[in-house]
């Protein structure tokens, strides 16, 4: 089973059918926080959210990375995983989101930090790539914080509801990724 410690508090696993009830519940919770940035949260029906964590389990299976749970203190708060593994260019991207209520506390920059360490260093891929908003200050300030190196902006690159937004893209190359000292393994 896949599991990264964040903290005492905070842990990382892969999803089950189990917490489609739960992360359904978080989802509908932070519906107004999410449904400006991410294109799935406007209509996110439980159905949609279990046929999601379904999903997650067969992208494990198919080796093209994996979602996980954000877990603190047995709840779930957030999501955060690769949106699929380029094997072959040895890269890889990220996506999150948390609970509104968890911001601010260093969750989710550990939580990607740990994912990062387990691409560069278990997987060996040689980049990772994180996609923000503009004005998604919040998302774009953990690339920004773990070392990240601003590539340039895509234009109308995601569509969310009736408009299009454009996408920041930021990386880190395994020559440039510096682990934190007793980090999460």
């Amino acid at each position: 089973m896949l599991r990264f410690v964040l903290s005492d508090h905070c842990h990382l696993r892969l999803f089950e059918e189990a917490d489609a009830e739960q992360f359904h519940r978080l989802i509908d919770a932070n519906r107004a926080h999410l449904t400006p940035w991410m294109p799935w949260a406007a209509d996110e029906t439980p159905e949609a959210t279990l046929r999601f964590i379904r999903l997650t389990r067969r992208q494990v299976a198919d080796n093209d990375g994996f979602q996980t749970a954000i877990v603190c203190d047995g709840r779930i708060v957030g999501a955060v995983g690769f949106h699929g593994v380029d094997w072959d260019h040895r890269s890889a991207s990220i996506g999150y989101w948390l609970d509104a209520g968890h911001q601010g506390r260093g969750i989710m920059t550990g939580a990607v930090r740990a994912l990062i360490d387990h691409a560069l260093r278990d997987w060996g891929l040689n980049r990772v790539e994180i996609r923000a908003a503009p004005d998604n200050r919040r998302s774009r300030a953990i690339p920004e914080r773990l070392g990240f190196r601003q590539e340039g902006v895509l234009s109308e690159a995601e569509r969310v509801g009736d408009r299009y937004l454009d996408s920041v893209v930021y990386a880190i190359l395994a020559s440039a990724w510096a682990p934190a000292p007793g980090g999460p393994t």
